[in-house]
């Protein structure tokens, strides 16, 4: 599987209307989306709260939902599969300061004992069940991988992550969606991290899946929808 380095937009889609949570803690599917992009690529404390991203419309769409402010950079960074391998690509980083956005901390919490995360750093997405779609699809565009295989002609998706304890919950995620995911074992990293793999055979179908009526939401990255779409495509071509 080659490193994901095609996620920056080619042509931008226009951002949908998102409409803004009331509540960005209660289970909806613009929260849903919203956290699992923080527990893929964020990072939260009783402070603030930071996620990045590599798609800006995406980027946007966060910055509806929650606030705050993104900052875009050039970063490099290596493949975790391969740490010989590094890419170059634009990030754009959502911040929010908690002592700016509500009184009493970050979403009105003064610690994040109130924020889906526990004194571990774990999370907790019990309040998301009824939309896991929107949560899954965050958690792929935070730390999954999506490309085309040349040498099997098939479509791959993996998850990669630091914390194997969040990719256990991911697993436990796609084990529950409507689509049967059979998935490999969970193994380490060149880069000391953590991935699993979902079977080839069953990638195009949770993929579909993932994405299937988005447009009607906004809540997606079109690069990493457009990945799929192009990989989709190579790999009919070939059967």
């Amino acid at each position: 599987m080659s490193p994901n380095d095609g996620d920056r937009s080619n042509g931008r889609e226009p951002l949908l209307s998102v409409q803004p949570p009331a509540d960005v803690l209660a289970g909806h599917p613009t929260t849903a989306y919203f956290w699992g992009h923080v527990a893929a690529s964020g990072t939260v404390s009783d402070e603030s709260l930071e996620v990045v991203t590599s798609d800006e419309r995406s980027a946007e769409t966060l910055l509806a939902i929650a606030g705050g402010d993104v900052a875009r950079e050039t970063t490099t960074r290596e493949y975790a599969h391969d740490t010989s391998i590094t890419r170059t690509a634009e990030e754009y980083t959502l911040t929010l300061d908690g002592d700016r956005e509500a009184e009493g901390g970050l979403f009105g919490r003064s610690t994040t004992a109130g924020l889906p995360v526990d004194g571990r750093g774990n999370y907790r997405f019990g309040a998301f069940s009824s939309h896991d779609r929107e949560l899954l699809r965050g958690l792929l565009e935070g730390c999954g991988t999506v490309c085309f295989k040349s040498s099997q002609g098939t479509v791959g998706i993996s998850f990669v992550h630091d914390d194997d304890e969040l990719l256990s919950t991911v697993r436990n995620l796609l084990a529950g969606c409507p689509v049967e995911t059979p998935l490999g074992d969970l193994a380490e990293t060149s880069s000391s991290g953590y991935w699993f793999g979902v079977n080839d055979d069953a990638a195009p179908a949770l993929g579909r899946w993932l994405y299937e009526n988005c447009e009607e939401t906004g809540l997606y990255a079109p690069s990493r929808r457009r990945k799929l779409e192009r990989s989709l495509e190579q790999a009919e071509a070939i059967e």
